[in-house]
């Protein structure tokens, strides 16, 4: 799916040179504050053999967030991995799922 806004962001998985392989989940934004990088969390479900029954993890992820889409906190997100795009940067959002409405917010 290739986004209607244009964008000069060579790390733009739709205008760029960057190619999308490996892992892709969704995740809730919690933190949009950094420039074009979005803090993405997911849920995971753990089995502990132990007391036969599951864990519940987080994983908190830094991705990539292009101007063309522009994910804000509160957003259901679809996240790709992609080759190394800096420091602590794997991924990289693909589309937004959902919004989060004014009447959920806190």
């Amino acid at each position: 799916m290739v986004e209607e806004k244009k964008c000069n962001d060579k790390k733009c998985p739709y205008h760029g040179n960057v190619k999308v392989r490996g892992m892709m989940f969704t995740g809730k934004v919690i933190s949009a504050k950094p420039t074009r990088t979005v803090t993405v969390e997911r849920i995971l479900l753990e089995y502990v053999p132990k007391y036969e029954r599951y864990k519940r993890k987080r994983s908190r992820i830094h991705a990539h967030n292009p101007p063309c889409i522009n994910a804000k906190e509160g957003d259901t997100v679809l996240v790709g991995e992609t080759r190394k795009l800096s420091k602590t940067k794997s991924f990289v959002v693909l589309k937004v799922l959902g919004e989060e409405n004014e009447s959920n917010k806190r």
